[in-house]
Parts: C-alpha cells; sequence; structure tokens
C-alpha cells in the first residue's frame, strides 16, 4: 500500500501472511541488486572496449542506466513509507535545477511539500510502470546496437574453436599409418 501509516506492516503482511512472502520479497531485493552488479559489468565492459565511440547506442544505455535507477530507489522507498532527509534535499536538489520546470517538477514529485501517501502514491505507480518503459528501452538499445552491426563485441577471432590442419590431422594420419 502506499499510505505512510501501514506502508511498513504491508510489507510485514506480506512476509508473514503470504505464502513464500518472504521468499518473494527477498528474490525481488537481491535479484535486483544482482541486475545492477551485471548492469556495472556491462558498462565496465563497454568502457574497455571502447563502445562509448557509438554515440546513439551508448546514449540510450545511459538513459536506460539511469532509468533502472529510479525504479529502484522507488522501489527502496516504499516499503519504508519515508525517506531520510539527505535524500530528499538530494533528489530536490537535482529536479529544480532543471531549467523552466524544475520547481513545478519537484512540488509535483513530492505531491507537496512531505513525503506522504501522495508521494507514495506516485512512487508506486513509477515503480510499476518504469519496468515496461525499460523493456521498451531496452529495444531501442538493441536498435541501435544492431545499426552497427557489430555481431563480434569482444573481438575474439571468430576461428578460435577451429582445429589447425596441421599437425593435428598429420598426427592423426602417421598414427593411423603405423597401427595399420
Amino acid at each position: 500500500t502506499s499510505d505512510t501509516t501501514t506502508a511498513f506492516s504491508s510489507v510485514a503482511h506480506i512476509c508473514r501472511d503470504v505464502n513464500y512472502g518472504w521468499i518473494i520479497r527477498y528474490l525481488h531485493a537481491n535479484g535486483a541488486s544482482m541486475f545492477f552488479i551485471c548492469l556495472y559489468i556491462h558498462v565496465g565492459r563497454g568502457l574497455y572496449y571502447g563502445s562509448y565511440t557509438f554515440s546513439e547506442t551508448w546514449n540510450v544505455g545511459i538513459v536506460l542506466l539511469f532509468t533502472v535507477m529510479a525504479t529502484a530507489f522507488m522501489g527502496y522507498v516504499l516499503p519504508w513509507g519515508q525517506m531520510s532527509f539527505w535524500g530528499a534535499t538530494v533528489i530536490t536538489n537535482l529536479l529544480s535545477a532543471i531549467p523552466y520546470i524544475g520547481t513545478t517538477l519537484v512540488e509535483w514529485i513530492w505531491g507537496g511539500f512531505s513525503v506522504d501517501k501522495a508521494t507514495l502514491t506516485r512512487f508506486f505507480a513509477f515503480h510499476f510502470i518504469l519496468p515496461f518503459i525499460i523493456t521498451a528501452l531496452v529495444a531501442v538499445h538493441l536498435l541501435f546496437l544492431h545499426e552497427t552491426g557489430s555481431n563480434n563485441p569482444t573481438g575474439i577471432p571468430s576461428d578460435m574453436d577451429k582445429i589447425p590442419f596441421h599437425p593435428y590431422y598429420t598426427i592423426k594420419d602417421i598414427l593411423g599409418a603405423l597401427l595399420l
């Protein structure tokens, strides 16, 4: 639920009263953490191999990373029904720095000037809808990746699995002749 007075008790309800609710909660949280580890490895691989030179693909990937971070943040805030003043200050400062719409955006995202039912309702809606937006962004990311024509991003030679003719077949033929 998105009410601050019942947010934490709803998490307790999921863990205690729902069959295997505790494992669903922990799989959701730890799966998200593992997903972030995979994302960071993916970004590191892109930096190592110079994938940032494909600016369209890279920029869509950065937007994708920020969208995943926003989804995770909203999911983190939901069960507690509150957030630290530091977190609220950082988000407020980031949003208010946007020209023209910053102040309005800050007031809208917080549902006023306090983290309450209106804010948590928005966060719950965003935490639910953003994975669908992430899926669409992944499709765009893959579309741009497909345009570059890269089917070998790691640079491994395509004939790594092929056995060289000599010495394998030479030794095999000599051994076969000796056995005859």
